[in-house]
């Protein structure tokens, strides 16, 4: 019997209750943040010397230059062409909705004109260059590429660097594939701290970049953590998490199963149902029985259901929109009636998946919208991934004669106060003398 936590809002200390549940610091191991410190200091003193030698030593693979750790366009192509029709057609819609998604993020320059002349406005220009982390291995993560690479392209990033370790030298088509539809420019064959840390810095073979996203152990999360301000990151992810809040009229082998896709990722990943209906409660405890047994990560599901998550009788659906409000999830499934309106109640989610049948899987590989999510509750103060995060604004001020004069006074004034004599002075030179 899979044991699942239990709670009431009705309780009086439900509210300490669910902290409890919610609770998860990403505690950096002293040893991992050595490491991870050494390998950067390195890589940023040796470059490719410091980078082919832990390539070797992490990924068993020998280069005696760093060109060879770099696939050539051909290779994109010749995976795209190996894999199977079946995957390259899933590969390809997928990638079509995200693009379309994605156009509808593009920000616009623009600008007004006062009266006196002066003109203000915002110019939109998108970063030179973006690196994309991407795990190797046995681990084939191909949507990731594309909800990373295709905002950036479609953001006009001229160069989209991606870098992907090949343990022992093992590629992985779906992967490499997914690449050549999303546009990569480069790709280098490293991992670890230490492709964080080229991308970074740069070496004398892979360019510096301007923004690092992507996922990675944690090694490659400490390792974005220590380096953002040189270049900036897209986030420290958490646990996968998904929030249920259902009527009680929905299946309750869907909400099992939809429990159980993010339980699956790993054994910190949080799966909570919160529903008005305690007899829907138990028939999705009997649905987690009879189909956990047919999951082949039957285990990790377990584990993470039985250490993360929990059961919640809401007094009513607005309480439990309180709840969901309260957790700020990186998934919401809103499985209820008119939920798009109980939607407009939502103040903190990374994604809402609206309707009974809305499964948040399908947000993670092709309805369109990106799959880089706040986790951790950040949703109460950040966004998932899109175009805008490899897009910079700069704020645009051009005065006039007669605008510098205006706003010549009220500059001088402030700076006065401030006591900046020569802020005053620099504004106080372009007032126009009666």
């Amino acid at each position: 019997m899979t044991e699942i936590r239990q709670l009431k809002t009705s309780d009086k200390n439900f509210w300490q209750q669910l902290d409890e549940v919610l609770a998860w610091e990403q505690a950096t191991d002293g040893g991992v943040f050595t490491v991870v410190n050494d390998i950067l200091a390195d890589v940023k003193k040796r470059g490719d010397a410091a980078l082919l030698e832990y390539t070797q030593k992490f990924d068993r693979v020998d280069a005696s230059s760093a060109d060879q750790l770099e696939l050539s366009k051909e290779n994109l192509q010749k995976a795209l062409a190996a894999i199977e029709p079946k995957q390259r057609e899933a590969l390809e819609l997928a990638a079509e909705r995200v693009r379309a998604y994605a156009e509808h993020q593009k920000m616009e320059s623009w600008s007004y004109t006062e009266a006196d002349g002066t003109v203000l406005g915002q110019k939109i220009t998108p970063m030179d260059r973006a690196g994309l982390y991407v795990p190797g291995g046995k681990a084939a993560y191909p949507s990731s590429v594309l909800m990373n690479a295709i905002p950036a392209k479609v953001a006009e990033v001229p160069e989209l660097i991606m870098v992907v370790p090949t343990p022992g030298g093992e590629t992985n088509d779906l992967v490499l594939a997914a690449a050549a539809i999303s546009g990569v420019d480069r790709v280098f064959t490293v991992g670890g701290a230490q492709a964080v840390a080229a991308l970074a810095y740069g070496t004398e073979t892979v360019p510096k970049v301007d923004i690092i996203t992507g996922p990675g152990n944690s090694y490659v999360a400490t390792a974005k953590r220590m380096v953002y301000g040189v270049v900036g990151i897209d986030m420290i992810a958490g646990p996968s998490e998904i929030l249920v809040v259902c009527d009680g009229k929905t299946d309750p082998d869907w909400i099992a199963m939809d429990l159980f896709s993010q339980a699956e990722h790993d054994e910190e990943a949080q799966s909570i149902l919160v529903s008005p209906d305690a007899e829907f409660l138990e028939a999705v405890k009997a649905s987690i029985e009879k189909l956990l047994l047919d999951m082949p990560r039957k285990e990790i599901i377990e584990t993470s259901l039985k250490n993360r998550a929990a059961f919640i009788l809401a007094d009513n659906m607005e309480q439990a929109i309180e709840v969901a409000n309260h957790i700020a999830p990186e998934h919401l499934e809103l499985s209820m009636d008119d939920a798009e309106q109980w939607a407009q109640k939502i103040r903190h989610a990374g994604a809402i998946f609206m309707g009974r049948y809305t499964a948040e899987a399908l947000g993670d590989y092709c309805a369109g919208p990106n799959h880089v999510l706040p986790t951790s509750g950040t949703a109460r103060f950040s966004s998932p991934l899109g175009v805008y995060d490899f897009q910079k604004r700069s704020s645009l001020i051009g005065c006039s004669a007669q605008g510098a004069s205006n706003l010549g006074h009220c500059a001088s004034t402030l700076a006065h106060g401030e006591g900046l004599v020569a802020h005053a002075r620099s504004a106080e030179y372009r007032i126009i003398k009666d």
